[in-house]
């Protein structure tokens, strides 16, 4: 009998996670991009690195990530001797299917000049195939540090590659790429929610295009849009990044009214990431049982991998967690 097919009936699946979350002296990691059922019983929410930092620096035994496949990937790339589970190892993410590590290296071996700066939504093959991996908090920071001169290939978001060239001035070389959320967000649809509240400013993930970012009064990371949120001097925020971030905001910030930006179709269900949503209280429940699906890593290919993460934390780890990208 597999994991998906155990009957659960009558079982009470969070007070089963609380007490294999002790017998397996373990840290549940959720994304802010989880359902609120899971953030609210979760050690650590937030980021991708910033929860994978957090739980190396515990002394958790087995850590449950719930998010997705690369973030997993890296929470086992900076804790290689701690056990990492993942509810459903069926979620992946767009940018990391858009950038195969075959194509990505045969695209770095015709621009040898070219560094490969990397965003952390990508594959463990592809982070070992680059020279400094980025947040979205940390992107700007690092960008700065590199001479104007050198050449740099930038994937796998083109959109939040195209962003840092507008701001800098730079012209990298994207990698085409894209976030099938942030992609969904219309421009239409945004600038008529504008119009109903026109006093809420708009605060966008860089993964948007540029139709969406453009109207933007600040543009960060999801923990930078949770810090501008606590910031801001009004009372409302038009939301465009994956609408499941709001639930922290209105759990942070009661007295303050969100509005997630619309898709085509008007409202902001079309935004939510359909691999988050794989992961559930049972999946997570049968996680912890099971000590399964668990992430497993070459060690030659780990330490490749991780050798571009800690290029990122020498250059910038003040940022990593920050949402520092700042105003549009």
């Amino acid at each position: 009998m597999t994991a998906q097919t155990t009957n659960l009936t009558g079982l009470d699946i969070r007070a089963e996670i609380d007490r294999l979350r002790k017998e397996r002296n373990a840290v549940i990691l959720a994304h802010y991009y989880q359902k609120p059922e899971i953030q609210d019983l979760a050690d650590f929410v937030g980021d991708s690195l910033e929860l994978s930092r957090k739980a190396a620096e515990s002394d958790a035994d087995v850590i449950a990530f719930c998010g997705v496949k690369f973030m997993a990937d890296t929470a086992k790339i900076l804790s290689p001797d701690k056990i990492v589970v993942l509810p459903d190892l069926n979620a992946g993410c767009s940018l990391e299917d858009a950038c195969p590590p075959e194509k990505f290296k045969a695209f770095r071996e015709a621009h040898p000049d070219h560094i490969a700066l990397t965003y952390i939504n990508c594959s463990t093959e592809v982070k070992a195939l680059s020279d400094v991996i980025v947040t979205s908090s940390s992107a700007e920071t690092i960008l700065a540090q590199i001479p104007p001169e050198q050449k740099i290939i930038f994937g796998p978001d083109r959109h939040l590659g195209g962003y840092l060239n507008r701001k800098f001035g730079r012209d990298m070389l994207l990698w085409p790429g894209v976030c099938i959320v942030h992609e969904a967000f219309s421009e239409t649809e945004l600038l008529k929610l504008k119009a109903q509240h026109p006093d809420a400013p708009i605060a966008a993930h860089p993964e948007c295009p540029p139709h969406i970012v453009d109207h933007a009064d600040y543009v960060g990371s999801t923990s930078g849009i949770l810090q501008y949120a606590k910031t801001m001097p009004g009372d409302k925020l038009i939301v465009a990044t994956e609408p499941h971030i709001i639930h922290q905001m209105e759990k942070a910030l009661p007295n303050k009214t969100f509005i997630g930006a619309p898709g085509a179709d008007g409202n902001c269900n079309c935004n939510i990431c359909p691999y988050m949503a794989l992961n559930t209280l049972e999946k997570l429940y049968l996680a912890l049982r099971d000590l399964s699906p668990r992430i497993e890593i070459e060690e030659g290919l780990r330490l490749r991998a991780k050798k571009s993460l800690d290029k990122m934390l020498e250059m910038a780890s003040g940022t990593v967690g920050k949402g520092d990208l700042g105003r549009a």
